[in-house]
Parts: structure tokens; C-alpha cells; sequence
């Protein structure tokens, strides 16, 4: 089936329709991963955007039930240069058309990715349409005037409590579009997690007596979100934190710093970052289209820990009074290297440190 990609700026790509027909707007951005496409996906923090893969070919290994970070995609609409008919792996069960198909999402392919790229890269990230309906363009550039809502994080959170018991330390893990491979990561150093909504307040969160607090990933821009901020500023020394992406903004604003949009984020697997605390540089894995301004790290108590090796971007921090670090990458990676996995176990010493425990 024939279908459109329309940018804001009046570029037309046209190309092969798959997956499920109809229209879609959102955020057109570019991830840079040459596997994952599925954790790429079913990442909540891609909510209310059009991805484009920079790999052309994609669905070459089909779908799994393993390689998924949430119970659905959470994209709202999927470019490549060209979709795999017939995947070939001993754990596919389908293919990738049949997949967005099956959970409402449209794709286009056979387009110059390339191109399209290029385009996001000198200009920056843009509102987009794609389309596999007879919409008449005009119809089309007034769709493209939209906004998407300001409220993401409440389209992809928990929306009820839920707890992955353990024998380690308890960990609270605020929901803000949370991967699973964050929880998974958790779970098998022995955490005892309890999820809960991001609406969820200082008090409630520490009802619970947890040894640490997880700040999920999650979409949207950071300064939307002023009542999770709020939430973040009342744990801060009452109990260890370690934030993740968008956990990793929210800590920043909550220690009086701020955060700018990126011209076209970061979006892959391969975004090298150095660690300032041991000099190590880590290849990481990569989702966000914000980051914190550097110069308004300057009279907070936050230190700078990580910095991206390609742009010089804020990668990590940590508070140096209380027991708060972050990081603006995946560790959990989930597609990606476990470079970073080291961040994990780190979040568990300052939580036995802080609780008056040794850990072997």
C-alpha cells in the first residue's frame, strides 16, 4: 500500500505502507542501533514519536517474546529502508509488518532514510505525518500544526502498584515509562522492588521503609513533570536515589539546575561517555532528546560524573551532600552493551552504606 511521510517543513517522502493502515503524527527522530528494533519499540520513553532506523534493513530476525521492554510499542510510527519479509532466528515467532499491524502501528518503507537523516541532522527533530489514507496535503499541514500532550508520562506509568519481592535491599522504583530491563537489572542483584505510579508522593513512596528509590526513564520534556520534581526534592537525603534518563533530569531540576532541548538527541547503542570518576570511557546505549545545561550545574550541589565523548553533553551526576547520583544513558542497556552495568552495583553500595550495611 501506498503511503506518506510529511515533515513540518513541506518535505514529502513517499514510500511502501506496513504494518497497520491509517495515519499517525508524532515527532519524527532517528535511532542509530544496527539491532534492537524491538526494544526500540516497546521503549515507553519513545511515546508520541515517529522513529526512523538508521540501519536499512530491519525485521531481519523477526519478533520474540524475550526482546521487549514493555507490553506493547509505544512508537507512534516506524520508518525504515526496507522491512524483512522473511525473518530468519530460532526464537522469531512473526514478523515485524504483522507486529505493528496487530497493535495499531503505521510504518513506512522504501524510503531514502538516509536523506531523511540528514534532514533532522541540520535542522533538528520536526513534527511529521505518515500516512497510507488519500488525505488531500492541506488536511495534512493542519494536523502537522498539533502538539503532542504535555502529559506522556501519564500515558505510560503503572497505573497500579506491583512488587518483584526479593531478598536484598527494598527499592522503591518510580514508574515513569520504566524499562523492564531496569527492573530486571534490580531484580537479579536480589532487590526487593515495589513499582509505583509517578503521580506517587515523597510520604507514600517512604510508607514503604525502602533502602533506595529508582527514578525511571521516561518521555517528554523534563519541566512538564513539576509535581515529579516536587516528589524527587523530598527524598533527597532521606533515602539513597539513583535516576535514569528522564530520572536523571528530574534530579537535576529538583537540585535547582536546568535542561534545554537537544537539537536531535541521542537515539542508539553505540554513544560513547566518560565515566570523570575513573577516567573510563563506556560505549552506552542511548534514548533522550534533552539534557542538562552544563553552566547551570554552578551553585547547586551537584557534581558532574559523565560526559558524552561526541557533543561534551551532561551524562551523570551526583549530589554531593546526599546519597544521589544519575545518569542520563541506559546501564540496563536493553538494545545495547552492559558497559554501565556497574552503575547498578554501585546504587547498592550507597543504599548497605546508607542503611548501616556491608554487602560481600
Amino acid at each position: 500500500m501506498r503511503a506518506r511521510l510529511v515533515l513540518e517543513d513541506g518535505t514529502i517522502y513517499e514510500g511502501t505502507g506496513f504494518g497497520a493502515p491509517g495515519e499517525s503524527f508524532g515527532e519524527v527522530v532517528f535511532n542509530t542501533g544496527m539491532t534492537g528494533y524491538q526494544e526500540v519499540l516497546t521503549d515507553p520513553s519513545y511515546y508520541g514519536q515517529i522513529v526512523t532506523m538508521t540501519y536499512p534493513l530491519i525485521g531481519n530476525y523477526g519478533i520474540n517474546v524475550d526482546d521487549v521492554e514493555s507490553t506493547k510499542p509505544h512508537v507512534f510510527g516506524f520508518v525504515v529502508r526496507e522491512a524483512a519479509d522473511f525473518p530468519s532466528n530460532w526464537r522469531s515467532i512473526g514478523k515485524i509488518n504483522d507486529y505493528l499491524a496487530n497493535n495499531g502501528i503505521t510504518g513506512i518503507s522504501g524510503i531514502d532514510t538516509r536523506s531523511l537523516v540528514k534532514k533532522i541532522r541540520q535542522h533538528g527533530t520536526m513534527r511529521a505525518v505518515i500516512t497510507t489514507l488519500d488525505t488531500p496535503l492541506e488536511n495534512i499541514k493542519e494536523m502537522l500544526k498539533g502538539t503532542l500532550p504535555p502529559d506522556q508520562v501519564q500515558r505510560v506509568t503503572t497505573s497500579s502498584v506491583y512488587r518483584c519481592p526479593g531478598e536484598g535491599p527494598r527499592v522503591v522504583a518510580m514508574d515513569f515509562g520504566m524499562k523492564q530491563g531496569v527492573l530486571r537489572s534490580l531484580v537479579t542483584r536480589g532487590c526487593d522492588v515495589t513499582v509505583v505510579p509517578s503521580d506517587t508522593t515523597a510520604e507514600e513512596i517512604l510508607a514503604w521503609k525502602p533502602h533506595g528509590v529508582m527514578l525511571s526513564n521516561g518521555p517528554g520534556n523534563p519541566e512538564d513533570y513539576p509535581h515529579m520534581v516536587n516528589t524527587v526534592q523530598d527524598l533527597l537525603g532521606r533515602v539513597p536515589v539513583f535516576g535514569i534518563c528522564l530520572g536523571h533530569q528530574l534530579l537535576a531540576l529538583a537540585c535547582g539546575a536546568k535542561t534545554e532541548k537537544l537539537k536531535f538527541g541521542h537515539r542508539g547503542a553505540n554513544h560513547p561517555v566518560k565515566d570523570l570518576l575513573n577516567g573510563r570511557v563506556y560505549i552506552t546505549s542511548q534514548n533522550h532528546g534533552y539534557t542538562v545545561k552544563p553552566e547551570t550545574l554552578a551553585g547547586t550541589q551537584l557534581e558532574l560524573t559523565h560526559i558524552n565523548q561526541n557533543d561534551g553533553t551532561v551524562e551523570g551526576i551526583r549530589h554531593t551532600k546526599h546519597p544521589a547520583f544519575s545518569v542520563q544513558y541506559h546501564p540496563e542497556a536493553r538494545p545495547g552493551p552492559d558497559d554501565s552495568d556497574y552503575l547498578f552495583d554501585r546504587f547498592l553500595d550507597m543504599m548497605m552504606a546508607f542503611n548501616g550495611q556491608g554487602r560481600n
